[in-house]
């Protein structure tokens, strides 16, 4: 471009006119550079414009480089520079797209180009926002090409200064490398305006003389050049302005700071090539170095201020996991909280158990600054603790220690799969050279570093050979799995057998095995190790063969697959051993689909037996291909769509799937994969098709009979009910926003809502860390489930909703649906005597009652309804309505209603759907008289009530809590009628394993149901329920001790606060820290049984199980606040306390001080995360925390400068911790975020601006001001050193505010560093801050 079409653009023709006439008139008079650069000033400032001028710089440089390039006017070019009439970055940035190109034909210029950078590169003056600061911006990115380069949209003030810092040093290191004679691989990453044009002249050029030492001098002067920009490089990285550009730069553009890092690389890979580079080499280790610096650079707290004294040695001192005088397990209490709180079976989750686990793994990681072998070794460490706390669980209806071991083998291994292999590693400078390392961490996080973090973990786990030693019933699995490895270690010294896939059967070589074996084989399943670890030292134990093991048994699913049919003894045997590749069940899945229908059958009852229950290395495709079964493929030639043709042909097969998976601990197995959402969408068309067909014409029962529509539906829609509260209570649907529960309820509505947005998201191929598995059954129907699509299904829903919201109405004969009612009035109650009748409308006895008397002599006396299902569970609830109203009119007994509930159940299980449901209901209304459970109108309680109520007490008494009596003597024990209905109905039910999934919904109705009471009632009903089954006695008292704590606030205080001190020990002041009942054994328990005695019951261990029960968690919040916030104030005051100096030396270090308030405050969030989730994390950041600290009445703080820091700390750091655990510390999958992470930015922004609001002195806090300002200071501290990815997420006027602040209380680096993490848009606040 001409000079003249430049200066047109800028508008600068007459400016420069009179600038270059004064500068003239100037030089003829002799006048001194200052006298020379005012003249150019007055010849500015009547043109009317102000300083820096951009306009001015641009008429410098434009004649400097062209026609007017005279060492007199490069001198004045300082001068101007220097006295800040233009701006040196802009004139900078002028003079590289001029003078670089050129710098082999113009060495000269080239030098004293170099000397202007080195000078008035790292001192950019701060310019005032205003036209002229725009203009400046603009063309300093037209010359740079800085929008272009680093793909920047928006160019402002700080990118420009920032960007332009790092295109000079990117631009030197090139220019030095080509001049070297390299050729650059990255050339063309920044444009080509550097480039060599050759030796094109410039106007410097006409006065060159040819003498041959002046051209030698100027080849000379080339090489100098080449080093002396490399110097000019180290001169601005050794500069602590542009450390935190390049800081700035690292954080924010990561991708674009490799470019640089990747020039850096090239040049340490080849200088031995150039002897230039090799003669600057201790300016290259400079360089790197500096660069190092300024990416690992942590804030200082400032240490003329207690908190600075406190934490001296940076952030690290905050969160070090090196805990005094307790064992490191309290780091790691988070993993197991999480582990045993999903071993409720009564909660099922909404995502799969690996991604949470995956995510919590991160955060854990990152907050205790633990390397990964310290990481995956706490988390097999916490997974072993869960299997030995239940190692021989109570005898009851469910066996929980298969979703234990479940946990163990199969989901941690899964979540650490991702781990591994994930790419979330930052670029950094490590000796001289590029790596690869994690964000924060002591370690490496290539794959190589996890992998051996990984294994050296599983080899440090033999030292703990208490929790290895294997469950009674695992003995066998863990000795195979050694038994295997021998086996392997054999065949490879003899030369023999598959060295690749050794045989799990071949029992040539026995040993003994423990659970570490069955980790190992878990993780080689899952290529997460290889079958080196056979060899590790000690790890085959062998076992002196005795004659009876000397006989090989062939595998039953080798027989399988050679073949053989599936008769009935085969089929046994594969049900009770696990399957061992996919392809074994791949085979299994085309029978189940194509075979004949005792094949399908036995086919389907294989895959839920061991396979799914036990079959742990391949576990999760067994759950696949369970849940596809559920929906099996519509035959292509199929001419019926949508009738439901296609499931009736599937019958066999879906009943003994809908069957296997209702039994003992599957649903909770399949709940912690994260299926739950599937399984219900697969459920609603086999419900939807079978509940639309008749049962036969003689049908009686469906209890016995497997295969008959209504068993199959009933089957089917109890499993689906099973999934959601259906009987939730009117009052909780009121408290289920704030101050009431807030854990996530699953609804059908949420589950459809998150099966249709996992469709949507593999539709779009962004599958999250489940669909990553490799699993050739996993398949998703392509199109999005909804309810009204089902409109039987629908139908029934919205009838439940307003039977639970509202009573019923009575029976009339013109409505069809009270027709079949009476139906069923006429069926259940066939025999009932004459002098009693059943009503509709109790007020009437009109011809719409319906006698109790045998029918008419011309009815035949065995006839009964044949309505479709759906027709039948539409008018159960009338049913319902008619027979509680006689029976408490007394026109029908007890015994009576008892019997005609339990034919209404035989005849069709699902109805105690219904049954459960309006009773729920009408228990919650308080509306019907409570009844005497006497013995002889109702079942008695009276012969073990009172014992079992003592040992209710007594267990609660181990844990902590203690509770009045609830029912004095010689008053019998009542229960409200529509209660004592359900449990004598309940207590009829034959123990039978084909009754399971009749009795996994009754046990959670029933205690449901007594939370609605107004009295207490779960003792009375644990009572009945002992009488009836005595073998399930110590799990039925268990179960009612969960039951105090529904509505008393005063116990679920106590027992909060035994979990603290069951944790952190009994007493500070009082005692010693040091306490050996405390950590995780104390707060969880060691085992729940020993050999059938139950052992005192861990604090934490009820509070897992009743937390979701509290009916005000704001109450729970504010408790745990205050009591994380007492102990840190313990042990403040314990620090701090004044002792003779003889005593001194038993005084607590600070540093074990600062350590248990570490433990106070990860107790915390844990137990804040367990009851309310991502919920109450957010309640707490927006509510509890602010409102605890504008209450004056708090008190808090004031006790002293230690505990006033301590208090301060311990907030901070729960609250991070608290958000890290549930919306983890970085970008998480979509399925994780949708549940969790969605609403964290907004959450983390309003608790931002409330914290800037008061630094401000916009609000008035009624705390103590240290403690505040600790707070806020280790707030702000740990948010840019462990979350930093949650800081962009805040509005940057609140940042500059904050900021701002911190500043005021002399916490420069801090603010600095909170500006830092701001994102690329807060490099405008950080400029203006440095400069």
């Amino acid at each position: 471009m001409a000079v003249e079409d430049e200066a047109e653009d800028f508008g600068v023709g007459d400016l420069e006119r009179r600038v270059m006439a004064a500068v003239k008139a100037s030089e003829e008079r002799g006048d001194p550079l200052l006298a020379r650069a005012v003249e150019v000033g007055r010849s500015v400032r009547e043109k009317g414009l102000g300083f820096p001028s951009p306009e001015l710089g641009h008429v410098l440089v434009s004649n400097l480089c062209f026609s007017h390039n005279t060492p007199s006017l490069w001198k004045l070019l300082d001068q101007v520079m220097a006295s800040r009439l233009i701006y040196p970055l802009h004139a900078l940035a002028l003079l590289a797209r001029r003078v670089i190109p050129h710098r082999r034909a113009q060495p000269e210029a080239y030098r004293l180009y170099l000397e202007l950078l080195s000078r008035y590169a790292l001192s950019p003056p701060l310019v005032e926002a205003g036209p002229c600061r725009d203009k400046i911006v603009k063309s300093v990115d037209d010359s740079l090409q800085l929008s272009r380069t680093y793909g920047v949209h928006q160019m402002d003030f700080g990118h420009a200064v920032v960007l332009s810092i790092l295109s000079f040093m990117t631009c030197l290191i090139d220019c030095t490398l080509e001049d070297c004679g390299f050729q650059l691989p990255f050339r063309d990453k920044h444009g080509n305006f550097y480039a060599n044009e050759g030796h094109q002249v410039m106007e410097i050029d006409v006065k060159e003389s040819s003498d041959e030492r002046r051209n030698r001098h100027r080849e000379q002067l080339r090489g100098t050049n080449a080093l002396l920009a490399i110097e000019v490089v180290g001169k601005i990285t050794s500069n602590k302005k542009a450390k935190v550009f390049l800081r700035l730069f690292y954080l924010n553009m990561p991708e674009k700071f490799n470019d640089l890092l990747e020039r850096l690389q090239f040049i340490e890979s080849h200088k031995s090539a150039s002897q230039a580079l090799l003669s600057a080499n201790h300016i290259l280790d400079s360089l790197s170095a500096n660069i190092q610096k300024a990416m690992d650079w942590e804030y200082k707290l400032n240490r003329h201020q207690h908190l600075g004294v406190l934490f001296d040695d940076g952030p690290s001192s905050l969160l070090s996991c090196h805990i005094f005088g307790a064992s490191r397990d309290a780091c790691w209490i988070t993993f197991d909280m999480f582990m045993e709180n999903a071993m409720d079976g009564k909660q099922l989750h909404p995502i799969s158990a690996i991604e949470i686990l995956t995510e919590l793994t991160k955060s854990l990681k990152v907050m205790n600054q633990a390397s990964w072998q310290e990481t995956f070794q706490a988390l097999w460490i916490s997974a072993l603790r869960l299997i030995q706390r239940d190692r021989e669980p109570l005898e009851g209806p469910i066996p929980h220690l298969d979703a234990r071991l479940c946990m163990l083998l199969s989901i941690v291994p899964l979540a650490i799969v991702p781990l591994v292999k994930d790419e979330y590693e930052m670029p950094s400078l490590i000796n001289n050279g590029i790596t690869r390392s994690c964000v924060k961490g002591t370690e490496g996080s290539n794959f190589a570093s996890k992998k051996h973090g990984l294994i050296f973990s599983l080899q440090v786990l033999g030292q703990f050979s208490g929790l290895l030693s294997p469950p009674p019933s695992v003995v066998n699995a863990a000795n195979s799995a050694a038994s295997k490895a021998a086996t392997f270690i054999s065949n490879l010294k003899t030369g023999s057998g598959n060295l690749g896939a050794p045989n799990r059967n071949d029992s040539s070589v026995k040993a003994v095995g423990n659970m570490l074996h069955l980790i190992v084989e878990a993780c080689i399943a899952r290529n997460l190790i290889d079958t080196s670890a056979y060899f590790w030292p000690g790890y085959v134990v062998p076992l002196t063969p005795s004659k009876d093991s000397l006989l090989v048994q062939e595998s039953p699913w080798s027989t399988f697959m050679d073949g053989a049919p599936l008769n009935s003894l085969l089929k046994n045997a594969l049900m009770a051993s696990p399957a061992t590749s996919v392809v074994e069940l791949e085979k299994l899945y085309h029978i189940a689909l194509n075979g004949s229908e005792e094949e399908k059958s036995a086919a389907a009852k294989i895959l839920c037996g061991a396979s799914l229950v036990r079959g742990w290395n391949i576990q999760e495709h067994v759950v696949r291909i369970v849940v596809k079964l559920l929906s099996p493929p519509v035959p292509p030639n199929s001419s019926v769509s949508g009738s439901g043709s296609n499931l009736i042909g599937h019958m066999s097969m879906l009943s003994a799937i809908l069957f296997g998976v209702s039994c003992g601990d599957v649903i909770h197995i399949l709940s912690l994969y994260g299926v739950i959402p599937d399984v219900a969408a697969a459920l609603m068309p086999l419900c939807e098709a079978f509940g639309s067909l008749p049962p036969p014409f003689n049908h009686r029962s469906s209890i016995s009979d497997e295969t008959s529509v209504y068993a199959v539906f009933s089957c089917a829609f109890l499993f689906l009910l099973r999934l959601w509260k259906f009987y939730k209570p009117p009052h909780e649907h009121c408290l289920a926003g704030r101050g009431g529960p807030v854990s996530l309820e699953l609804t059908l509505d949420y589950l459809l809502l998150m099966h249709n947005s996992r469709i949507a998201l593999q539709n779009s191929s962004a599958i999250g860390r489940v669909g990553s598995i490799t699993d050739p059954f996993q398949s998703t129907p392509s199109q999005p489930v909804y309810i009204d699509s089902f409109p039987k299904l629908r139908a029934w829903y919205f009838q439940n909703q307003a039977c639970i919201a509202s009573t019923l109405a009575g029976l009339c004969n013109k409505n069809p649906v009270h027709q079949v009612a009476n139906k069923i009035l006429n069926m259940i109650y066939r025999k009932m005597p004459k002098a009693g009748s059943v009503s509709g409308n109790p007020s009437s006895t009109s011809s719409s009652s319906i006698s109790g008397s045998p029918m008419n002599a011309t009815e035949d006396a065995h006839q009964r309804p044949t309505p479709t299902a759906w027709e039948f569970l539409e008018a159960v609830p009338f049913v319902l309505e008619a027979v509680l109203t006689a029976c408490a009119h007394g026109r029908l007994s007890s015994r009576d209603l008892t019997t005609g509930l339990r034919d209404l159940v035989d005849f069709l299980p699902a109805s105690l759907a219904a049954i459960i449901s309006y009773f729920s209901a009408e228990i919650t209304r308080g509306i019907w008289k409570p009844v005497p459970m006497n013995g002889t109108d109702w079942p008695s309680p009276a012969a073990n009530l009172l014992s079992v109520e003592s040992e209710i007490k007594e267990i609660l008494a181990s844990a902590g809590v203690h509770i009045a009596s609830c029912y004095p003597r010689g008053m019998p024990p009542m229960l409200p009628l529509p209660l004592a209905a359900l449990v004598s109905l309940t207590i009829t039910f034959k123990l039978d394993k084909s009754l399971e999934y009749v009795h996994g919904i009754v046990g959670q109705a029933l205690e449901n149901c007594a939370a609605g009471c107004s009295r207490p009632s779960m003792p009375i009903i644990g009572a009945l329920w002992t009488q009836k089954v005595r073998r399930w006695h110590d799990f039925i008292v268990l179960s009612c001790c969960l039951s105090p704590f529904i509505g008393d606030k005063e116990a679920v205080t106590q027992l909060i606060r035994s979990c603290f001190s069951s944790f952190l020990g009994p007493s500070i002041t009082g005692g010693s820290l040091l306490s050996a009942n405390r950590g995780v054994n104390g707060l969880l328990g060691q085992a729940l049984a020993d050999q059938g005695v139950r052992l005192p019951i861990a604090p934490g261990f009820l509070y897992l199980r009743t937390c979701r029960t509290f009916h005000d968690t704001r109450f729970v919040t504010d408790v745990i606040l205050k009591l994380v916030i007492e102990w840190a104030n313990k042990l403040g005051n314990e620090w701090a306390c004044s002792r003779p100096a003889r005593l001194r030396s038993g005084r607590m270090s600070l540093a074990a001080a600062v350590s248990g308030v570490k433990e106070v405050a990860t107790l915390g969030a844990s137990l804040l995360c367990s009851v309310g989730g991502v919920h109450l994390v957010q309640a707490l950041y927006e509510e509890s925390l602010p409102t605890l600290l504008l209450s004056a009445g708090e008190k808090l703080g004031g006790a002293g400068p230690v505990s006033n820091i301590l208090e301060g700390y311990v907030m901070a750091y729960m609250v991070i911790l608290s958000g890290a655990f549930v919306w983890g510390i970085g970008n998480t999958s979509p399925a994780y975020t949708s549940v969790y992470s969605s609403k964290r930015a907004r959450v983390i922004e309003m608790h931002m601006d409330f914290v800037a609001g008061v630094v401000e002195g916009n609000i008035s806090l009624g705390c103590d001001p240290a403690m505040w300002k600790a707070y806020v200071s280790c707030f702000v501290g740990l948010l840019v050193s462990f979350v930093p990815t949650w800081v962009p997420e805040v509005k940057q006027l609140t940042l500059r505010k904050l900021a701002s602040g911190l500043r005021g209380w002399h916490e420069c680096d801090l603010a600095l560093s909170l500006l830092e993490r701001g994102g690329p848009a807060a490099m405008d606040a950080v400029v203006e801050s440095v400069l």
